[in-house]
């Protein structure tokens, strides 16, 4: 009977050593979400709302790290070089991964040869702004201005040459047959600046970076980059709407993986993106600061990947577009 007793006894320590070594392994186990820009902007946004719930539905902890600098490069090298466990991640807007490419001979990472799609975050389209007082109430008002004075085109801020802002203007430029004057700044913020203070006539940018400025009344939003008006700008028409088609600037994030990474780890964590952006909380907190929330399969973001690679290297080859 003692015998037994022990033999049970030493049945449910070992389970219990069992339990308790595989709690240990998963508070041991850290995923990193890797960001190309500085703590505040608009992707660590994102990264910081998905991270806490993230972690519930992987059972371990996420870690949000900010890896600035070089255009993304250095962010995107050290996702490409870590291990291939979906362990390490990087959330990145467009520019780095299907704009750089084309805009510079030579990359220290290919994005379709170096990493693995997981899933699309969020979508984030371009909206026309321009000052309060100006005289245009709408993205036909703003072409037709600068049809009418072909030698002096108004002006145009982007965040940077090749930005997405900057080749939104260039998307409009075609569609409209109108030649728009670039104006390039060192980021977002002082381009918005200047169009406030009526410097330069407009700028294209994401909606989320936007809204508190549109919401105030500092700024107009005259015109949509995109194929559907915006929940938060229901009022403001697309461009297609406006008899302008062609003008469709997306300026998405998503997360990649270093490539290797097993399919069934893929799968892991694209399944617990999908449930963290489905989560209320997570999804309104996104959606009121503009970001369109978009899960998608590993699949469907090569898929997008690999089609704004080709159609935005088409916009920079045919400008002959050159990096500051």
């Amino acid at each position: 009977m003692n015998f037994h007793r022990s033999l049970r006894r030493a049945g449910l320590l070992c389970a219990m050593l069992l339990l308790t070594g595989v709690a240990l392994a998963q508070q041991a186990k850290i995923t990193r979400i890797i960001v190309a820009f500085p703590p505040g902007g608009p992707v660590d946004f994102v990264a910081r709302t998905l991270g806490e719930q993230l972690g519930k539905e992987l059972g371990h902890q996420v870690i949000i790290e900010n890896k600035a600098g070089a255009n993304g490069a250095i962010a995107a090298e050290y996702v490409a070089r870590s291990s291939p466990d979906a362990q390490t991640l990087w959330l990145t807007s467009v520019g780095a991964v299907a704009i750089n490419p084309a805009l510079y001979g030579k990359l220290s990472y290919d994005p379709q040869r170096d990493l693995s799609p997981v899933s699309l975050v969020v979508n984030n389209v371009e909206v026309l702004v321009v000052g309060a007082n100006a005289p245009y109430n709408s993205g036909a008002e703003f072409v037709a201005a600068t049809r009418q004075n072909p030698g002096q085109p108004l002006t145009m801020a982007s965040s940077g040459t090749g930005s997405v802002p900057h080749l939104a203007m260039e998307l409009l430029n075609d569609a409209a047959k109108i030649n728009l004057t670039h104006i390039p700044y060192k980021g977002a913020a002082p381009a918005i600046t200047d169009v406030i203070a009526g410097h330069v006539n407009g700028f294209f940018g994401d909606i989320p970076g936007l809204i508190s400025h549109i919401k105030s009344g500092r700024l107009k939003a005259i015109g949509l980059a995109a194929t559907k008006r915006h929940p938060l700008l229901p009022e403001v028409k697309t461009f297609e709407e406006m008899g302008v088609p062609g003008v469709d600037s997306d300026n998405w994030y998503a997360l990649f993986a270093a490539k290797g990474t097993p399919a069934a780890e893929i799968d892991r964590v694209n399944q617990a993106v999908r449930r963290t952006l489905g989560h209320e909380a997570v999804k309104a907190r996104l959606q009121a600061s503009g970001a369109e929330v978009a899960p998608s399969t590993p699949a469907a973001l090569a898929a997008l990947l690999k089609n704004d690679t080709a159609k935005w290297t088409r916009v920079v080859k045919a400008k002959n577009i050159q990096p500051d």
